[in-house]
């Protein structure tokens, strides 16, 4: 995390290519919205805003999930859009993935999860790997 951390710095004028942040819910899943009746779902509520801050869209912990597999999640894009492939996009997003990899060792650390814990360690280095 030090390193991801130390990187961020040292490149932030990437970062900062985000000049206009967003509400991040870092937790929307169908148990976190209310929907409103109406012919097509709407989300009218959004619940449980513990893991909220502002920042780029593409660091919410939603847009993760959505990427992390090609199944029934690849309909999500149809509405959001296309992701930016720009190679700021992609080095942003790597730093994005150190963060959300510091986070689940953290909630493996916080249920026992001693394996899943350590597994959080290959990930980050292969994250570090392409960030360097």
């Amino acid at each position: 995390m030090r390193k991801a951390a130390d990187l961020a710095a040292e490149h932030h004028k990437v970062l900062d290519e985000i000049t206009e942040p967003r509400l991040l819910t870092g937790d929307l899943w169908t148990v976190n919205t209310m929907l409103a009746a109406a012919p097509t779902p709407v989300i009218s509520r959004v619940l449980d805003l513990d893991r909220t801050l502002w920042g780029d869209p593409a660091a919410d912990w939603t847009i993760r999930m959505a990427s992390a597999k090609t199944d029934e999640r690849t309909a999500f894009w149809d509405t959001y859009g296309p992701r930016s492939t720009t190679s700021a996009d992609a080095w942003r997003a790597l730093i994005y993935e150190a963060r959300h990899l510091g986070a689940i060792r953290l909630e493996r650390h916080r249920l026992h999860n001693t394996s899943g814990v350590d597994n959080t360690y290959a990930s980050m280095s292969a994250v570090l790997t392409k960030l360097i």
